[in-house]
């Protein structure tokens, strides 16, 4: 799929899928690696990976050193990346970000200034939530998904089936302890794509460069997602 340039009025205009292209890959996907590592190296090493195991979409969080200097190298070196950003620190962070070469933005929380900015600019925005008002204000303020999260320390895929009976066209997004044991349950519950972090990319993978330790556990969760869609038809 063909990246397409956003005009000069817009926030990330270097490098820009249409906002309805990456709707439709992130639910097609249904996953999202989150890379949340301790340096700007170690980022571009996950990413690679995750990638190259089948899945052309990363999340950059905030903690990692120098994120926005990582954004845009993995934008300038994986060009069909869908490489995303955590906005933690409002909306000059998040035209950082963008400038950056940020093609989405996610939020550990409901910030709803950057929701409504990422909305008017057409960018697609993953807010966290965590309860069914949250959730509420989120989508009433037009999020495109919302990341249900840290959701494995509130009840896991009994939580995603609860809240879909009260917000059945919410999209979902489970996050925050999805696990190899748990995935396919998430998706099963209702959630239409998953946040994935450490048992993706694992720390010790990342501390040797077993970058074929991470492709494997990308094509597996790739595979959980897949079965666990063709169970719901």
């Amino acid at each position: 799929m063909p990246l397409r340039v956003k005009t000069d009025s817009e926030p990330g205009k270097d490098r820009h899928l249409t906002r309805e292209e990456i709707q439709l890959q992130i639910r097609e996907i249904g996953l999202i690696p989150s890379i949340r590592v301790d340096s700007a190296e170690a980022a571009i090493f996950a990413a690679e990976n995750v990638a190259a195991g089948g899945i052309p979409i990363v999340e950059i969080t905030a903690t990692i050193p120098n994120s926005e200097q990582v954004i845009r190298d993995l934008a300038r070196r994986f060009p069909t990346l869908i490489v995303g950003a955590e906005v933690v620190a409002g909306v000059e962070q998040a035209r950082r970000q963008l400038d950056a070469g940020a093609m989405f933005l996610t939020g550990p929380g409901f910030d709803l200034v950057v929701t409504r900015y990422c909305v008017e600019h057409q960018i697609v925005v993953i807010p966290g939530v965590l309860t069914p008002t949250e959730i509420l204000l989120a989508h009433r303020a037009g999020a495109d998904f919302v990341k249900v999260f840290p959701c494995a320390d509130v009840g896991g895929e009994r939580y995603i089936r609860a809240l879909k009976a009260p917000f059945p066209g919410v999209p979902l997004i489970a996050a925050g302890g999805v696990t190899q044991s748990t995935a396919s349950a998430f998706i099963l519950a209702g959630a239409v794509a998953l946040g994935v972090g450490e048992d993706m990319i694992p720390p010790q993978a990342l501390r040797f460069r077993e970058g074929a330790w991470i492709r494997e556990l990308a094509a597996r969760f790739k595979n959980f997602v897949r079965q666990a869609r063709a169970e719901l038809k």
